[in-house]
């Protein structure tokens, strides 16, 4: 998030690292990256030691569901190098409660990130070597995928859709926007979860859930995944459709009507997710302007298609 959050301050973090974690870290300074969750450079004497960030727990995830998840990436770091997975506490537990949120570490790494796309030909080439080794991988314990958005979503939109959304300066924009594209919400749900009934017969593996470039770093040693809140057992085009995304399918050798159907989940949960922050109170920060432009992206886009030769 762009903005440091007003229900827990920089003491409190600091408190949490240093009583669970390590205990001579002596700053922590929120960075305003990434999107939905708040994250924090935790210093030694200036040296950077910690990633820190706080998860919001709700629909998405639990305490447990959280911590189990966080475990199994650190199994998949045990055997793959490319994983940055957070850190156990010393009682063995990868996360803790902080307020209504969850605080997890991970071991800071120096490097730089994308903007999300994988545009550049060699990088979605190292992409996709590193799905290769994680889908090759065991599974690790952990959640299983299941669809994001309800089958009744549609219709439980359409019905929140009826009242004025007075909630802050994109209130009335998001509410006549998602209006304006009820109909295709309703086609892409119903798609949805034809195609979501036909992944119950495919093959599972071990999926980051969203390994674009901005949850990669580039480092001198070479190239690392962060961020495995979204790790679920899946099948592989959870994650193959990052490099489909910007043309290169011949990388790798999908089945396209589980593209198909991870695009739409994609634009789905976007979409409901950008719903519900516009329909609560909100400010106008820069954090707003950035959900504002995401929910226009996934309604104006273009859908999916599957490449006519392949």
């Amino acid at each position: 998030m762009r903005e440091p959050p007003t229900h827990v301050s920089d003491r409190e973090v600091l408190a949490t690292v240093r009583a669970h974690w390590v205990a001579d870290v002596d700053e922590v300074t929120h960075l305003p990256v990434g999107f939905g969750a708040h994250h924090w450079r935790a210093s030694v004497q200036g040296t950077p030691r910690l990633f820190v960030t706080l998860d919001g727990l709700g629909p998405r995830h639990s305490g447990e569901s959280l911590n189990a998840t966080y475990a199994a990436a650190a199994v998949l770091s045990d055997a793959l190098d490319f994983v940055v997975a957070p850190l156990p506490q010393d009682g063995g537990r990868h996360i803790v409660p902080l307020g209504d949120d969850a605080l997890s570490v991970t071991r800071w790494v120096d490097g730089s990130s994308g903007a999300g796309p994988l545009r550049d030909r060699a990088e979605a080439e190292v992409t996709a070597a590193l799905l290769a080794r994680l889908h090759a991988a065991s599974p690790p314990g952990g959640r299983a995928w299941q669809p994001l958005v309800s089958a009744r979503y549609a219709a439980e939109l359409a019905l929140a859709l009826g009242r004025p959304w007075d909630t802050g300066p994109y209130g009335e924009h998001a509410r006549r926007a998602l209006s304006d594209r009820i109909e295709a919400i309703g086609r892409w749900v119903a798609a949805y979860h034809r195609l979501a009934a036909q992944a119950r017969m495919r093959p599972w593996v071990a999926t980051h859930g969203e390994p674009h470039s901005a949850n990669q770093l580039v480092t001198t040693t070479g190239r690392v995944l962060v961020d495995w809140e979204s790790l679920r057992i899946a099948p592989a085009e959870r994650d193959l459709r990052v490099l489909l995304a910007d043309g290169h399918a011949d990388l790798c050798r999908p089945e396209w009507d589980m593209v198909e159907m991870f695009d739409l989940e994609w634009r789905l949960d976007e979409i409901a997710s950008y719903a519900q922050w516009f329909a609560a109170p909100h400010q106008g920060t820069a954090s707003d302007e950035v959900a504002w432009g995401g929910l226009r992206g996934e309604l104006e886009r273009a859908e999916w298609s599957a490449p006519t030769t392949h």
